[in-house]
């Protein structure tokens, strides 16, 4: 823990010489009371404004997130559509999910450092040209095999944005936000990922419509059809699986025409940050890169929080990418499962802006808003699994409920650790903390999806892994101590 002290010398020269560097603040008596507060400690004050326009900054960057997590998942609600139009497998699907985790581990040091040095702006624009750059590669060719090196390139270069995607939450609401708006803020801007997930949900089937449904009927006239396509049988005639690929490519196109408009969005205004800072702690210097990952690596608290979020909201982040091979063997269709889908993220994103709200009020109990969350998260994910299992009566209205709440209690806790995080690792910069956060994470999402492509693995024993991951995180969190090393500073001036 790092002891912040606060020189009684109004002069930044007088300062440095006496090791405050992070730690001085200047009074600048030029700008109204009515248009900034003046949050003072001792006899020095660090001149604080909340700007109106931190909403739209807000707004922009969810409609950015939204469109990288759209794309990411396109394939996992129209796994069954692209395997009739394409002759891919389950693992195909599997490993298209799995690129974005990939790609994530290859740049989240790179963008970490993009964050820190360059700002906000550099980083944002930069992730909607990749993922512009992504959506527009796959609209290339329908062609098999080239449609999966297509599909591939494209999932590729959109998982290079993931790491803003996921962990730029907190550092743009410390950046904009004030202490008591800050864990809601980044909740709004966490969750407006899942809507990019619960919105393909929705536009995949409904672009790219199932027909399992309508197939029943002529199922023998169809097998009369096949042909081998990859090892596998196709079960419709060209005329059925060339209207499929004219629907997906249909998706594409309307995909990359939304991604060109997120570019431009962000290209025409998008700044780094505001003029003068929301909070006293948005004011310090943070520690410098390098300095910012060793203090990361000696700091034991912050890695309880990083193996818990991750170890549990990494194989939730991979979740709708295989919800639907999940449930198939249960006779779950396509458009229901993509229902469950979208449940899940509304109902997410409902209960993350709640607990959000909840945890900016009792702003020092996270650690018990999170085992409350993980206690009800399991006891739904262990029903769950027993249905799936068939330990329980087969219900359809229990596996709806027992899967959405599950999945819900779950990802309302990653807006509260971002914060827990940034709170525990201050002056660490929250672009490094979390960036390191989500990479724990989304190893553990690549892990979890390379198993899937595992050939004749199955899928019942992924129901089971989240239920173990999050048993195992429950003990960690009941001897966590909780640190609000930045809170602290910020009420000084109180």
């Amino acid at each position: 823990m790092v002891n912040l002290s606060f020189s009684e010398n109004n002069n930044v020269n007088d300062c440095n010489k006496k090791g405050f560097t992070n730690e001085c603040f200047i009074v600048d008596t030029s700008v109204k009371a009515s248009e900034s507060d003046n949050v003072c400690v001792s006899k020095d004050c660090v001149e604080t404004h909340v700007y109106k326009r931190r909403w739209y900054i807000l707004l922009v960057y969810c409609l950015l997130t939204l469109t990288q997590a759209m794309l990411w998942n396109t394939w996992g609600p129209i796994a069954t559509s692209s395997h009739q139009a394409f002759g891919w497998k389950d693992s195909d699907t599997a490993l298209l999910t799995d690129l974005g985790p990939i790609a994530f581990l290859l740049v989240v040091f790179l963008f970490s450092w993009i964050v820190d040095e360059k700002g906000l702006r550099w980083a944002c624009v930069l992730t909607a040209f990749v993922m512009m750059l992504g959506a527009g590669v796959r609209c290339i060719t329908d062609k098999s095999p080239y449609v999966k090196i297509t599909a591939g390139i494209g999932q590729f270069l959109n998982g290079i944005g993931t790491p803003v995607s996921m962990g730029v939450p907190p550092v743009l609401s410390a950046a904009w936000f004030p202490p008591h708006q800050r864990t809601l803020s980044t909740a709004i801007a966490t969750v407006a990922n899942l809507a990019g997930i619960g919105m393909s949900f929705v536009i995949g089937p409904f672009m790219v419509p199932d027909d399992k449904n309508g197939t029943k009927g002529h199922l023998n006239s169809w097998l009369n059809t096949t042909e081998v396509v990859e090892g596998n049988i196709s079960s419709l005639p060209e005329e059925s699986s060339l209207k499929k690929k004219n629907q997906i490519m249909l998706l594409l196109y309307t995909e990359f025409g939304w991604a060109i408009g997120i570019f431009l969005l962000l290209l025409l205004y998008f700044p780094a940050k505001p003029h003068k800072p929301p909070s006293k702690s948005a004011s310090t210097e943070r520690l410098n890169f390098i300095q910012g990952c060793k203090t990361l690596l000696r700091n034991g608290v912050f890695w309880v929080i990083a193996c818990s979020y991750g170890l549990s909201v990494g194989i939730l982040g991979a979740w709708p990418g295989v919800l639907e091979m999940v449930l198939k063997p249960h006779h779950i269709s396509e458009n229901e499962a993509g229902l469950i889908g979208l449940y899940s993220v509304v109902c997410g994103i409902v209960l993350s802006l709640i607990i959000a709200k909840f945890s900016d009020v009792f702003s020092k109990k996270k650690k018990v808003i999170l085992l409350s969350l993980y206690l009800t998260g399991g006891a739904f994910a262990l029903w769950m699994n027993l249905l799936l299992a068939g330990l329980l009566p087969d219900s359809y209205v229990s596996l709806h409920i027992s899967t959405v709440v599950g999945a819900a209690t779950l990802t309302a806790t990653t807006p509260v650790y971002f914060e827990m995080a940034c709170e525990t690792t201050y002056p660490v910069a929250e672009g490094i903390t979390n960036f390191v956060l989500t990479l724990v994470n989304n190893i553990v999402s690549v892990i979890f999806l390379a198993i899937q492509t595992i050939p004749d693995i199955g899928t019942a024993w992924e129901g089971w892994t989240l239920l173990g991951t999050i048993i195992l995180c429950v003990p960690g969190l009941v001897f966590l101590k909780e640190r609000t090393n930045r809170l602290n500073v910020d009420e000084k001036g109180d």
